[in-house]
């Protein structure tokens, strides 16, 4: 007995110290970043705060003068956040059902889909917004298709993750009865599935909403394009009067969100 309790002891202290160095690690690597991108730098950091102050004293107080001028970009970043995220679920759902081992016919669909999947993540949708502007022109629509693929990228992956990690019982009692691959997933998976997917959608979706408001920036429309119009030209008034839109913005849709996540579960 007592040599299993010095064991045990041993194992603990074991694991302690295996805990510490990995802490002690991982501290040394965030102080490395830090120091490589400036954030030790306290001489820069502190010559920085005037400066700051400065900028944020000529932004008040916000000028609301011209906001009806605002109503349609406004507009414009909903509906792209809308339509990007209807991109995504149109998108995602069959590449999603491909990206999971336990639904992809073979190894090779599997690998090309999660390949598909790790590009369309991999770029931001910022690069996709000049791309689409470059090739479509400017306005909302060049965002939304940014959005929408973007957030394929996204979406499809949690929803592979979502299929792959169901309960099998089901979905093996379906198969049982001779139903066919697409009976097996319509009503074995999918049910089990969809409050996850519906979940993810709408977290997509405030999301695509916040980055839609700066899809402007590079000529993708929407209020985005407003606010580069009022910092090119230093009006920072203004500029504080369209953040505080978009504040409000934003909180909404978050709060919508959250009503439908709490309908769904």
């Amino acid at each position: 007995m007592t040599t299993t309790l010095e064991e045990v002891r041993r194992a603990v202290r074991s694991n302690y110290r295996n805990i510490c160095l990995k802490l002690a690690a991982l501290g040394v690597f965030i102080i490395v970043c830090s120091w490589h991108s400036g954030l030790l730098d306290l001489k820069r950091m502190a010559e920085g705060g005037p400066a700051l102050w400065q900028l944020l004293t000529e932004m008040f107080p916000p000028d609301f003068t011209n906001m009806q001028k605002w109503g349609k970009p406004i507009v414009d970043t909903l509906c792209m956040s809308v339509a990007g995220t209807f991109i995504a679920l149109v998108l995602s759902l069959p590449v999603g059902l491909m990206a999971a081992g336990n639904v992809a016919p073979n190894r090779a669909v599997y690998r090309l889909a999660r390949g598909i999947l790790n590009i369309l993540r991999s770029v931001p949708e910022l690069i996709m917004g000049i791309i689409f502007v470059a090739a479509v022109g400017f306005g909302a629509l060049p965002g939304a298709l940014a959005l929408g693929l973007h957030s394929v990228g996204m979406v499809g992956k949690f929803f592979a993750e979502s299929i792959e990690h169901c309960d099998p019982k089901p979905v093996e009692a379906i198969r049982a009865v001779g139903a066919t691959r697409a009976q097996t997933v319509l009503y074995g998976i999918l049910p089990q599935v969809l409050p996850q997917l519906v979940d993810t959608l709408v977290y997509r979706w405030e999301y695509n909403f916040r980055a839609s408001t700066v899809m402007g920036m590079v000529g993708a429309g929407g209020i985005g394009f407003e606010l580069m119009a009022s910092l090119r030209i230093m009006q920072y008034q203004e500029v504080s009067a369209i953040l505080l839109v978009i504040l409000v913005m934003v909180t909404l849709v978050d709060g919508l969100g959250s009503r439908i996540r709490r309908k769904v579960s």
